[in-house]
């Protein structure tokens, strides 16, 4: 309620420091290489990884260093997985149900979900992000025959650099207020897996643009990502 009433208050002075922040912040490019190989040896997993920004591996500039491939890497020490990435700048639950629903149907054992950001800054309401994620996730298992879908969490706002206060309180309790929702939808199902994103964001894990993971913080997180994905697909 506190939080609530904090936004109705500094609703003014939030919306100049939004303005502010999308017209001077650094625009970085999505890191290139490929969305899709096979890699590894064991038995076969595929995978497909749905995103934002951070999926697309904004903050580094090849795939290779970024979430996908970091991640492949460390799966493919243990099985052969064949692997789609499409994620990109800007997306939110919505839009990337709304590819899922456009893209040919194919199988896939496992998906990673790593979406809630744009979600944030598009104030959508717990409920709604909720509803929607529920209808992303029944596309994955219907449509792609998806057997778990794995949830990253949102990370903290509260301690990205380029976001100033009171704006960067404001996004962080909102960042908190989706991550719970979808943990408590993901307690739901034992088909779904919420793998909280507990990263240290300190200065050497941000990108230049001080929104963005640079490569340690990626590496951490495909670590952190991949014992869990490895023994639940």
């Amino acid at each position: 309620m506190a939080h609530r009433l904090a936004k109705y208050a500094l609703a003014p002075l939030l919306l100049g420091q939004a303005l502010r922040v999308r017209r001077n912040a650094l625009k970085l490019p999505e890191a290139q290489g490929p969305r899709t190989g096979v890699d590894g040896k064991g038995p076969p997993l595929r995978l497909v990884i749905l995103g934002d920004s951070s999926a697309a591996g904004v903050g580094v500039a090849h795939q290779k260093e970024a979430l996908a491939g970091q991640l492949v890497k460390r799966l493919a020490s243990h099985r052969e997985v064949t692997w789609q990435l499409h994620a990109r700048t800007g997306a939110t639950t919505k839009s990337s149900h709304r590819l899922l629903c456009r893209l040919p149907a194919q199988r896939y054992d496992a998906a990673l979900v790593v979406l809630g950001v744009n979600d944030v800054t598009a104030l959508t309401s717990p409920k709604r992000w909720r509803a929607q994620q529920l209808a992303l996730h029944q596309t994955l298992q219907d449509k792609f025959g998806v057997r778990h879908i794995f949830c990253s969490g949102l990370p903290p706002m509260a301690q990205f650099p380029l976001l100033p206060q009171p704006l960067r309180w404001v996004l962080g309790q909102d960042a908190a207020a989706l991550d719970a929702a979808l943990n408590g939808l993901c307690a739901q199902n034992s088909r779904r897996t919420h793998i909280p994103l507990a990263l240290p964001f300190t200065p050497d894990m941000m990108a230049e643009d001080g929104f963005h993971p640079a490569g340690p913080a990626y590496a951490t997180w495909a670590a952190l990502l991949a014992p869990i994905i490895l023994q639940k697909s």
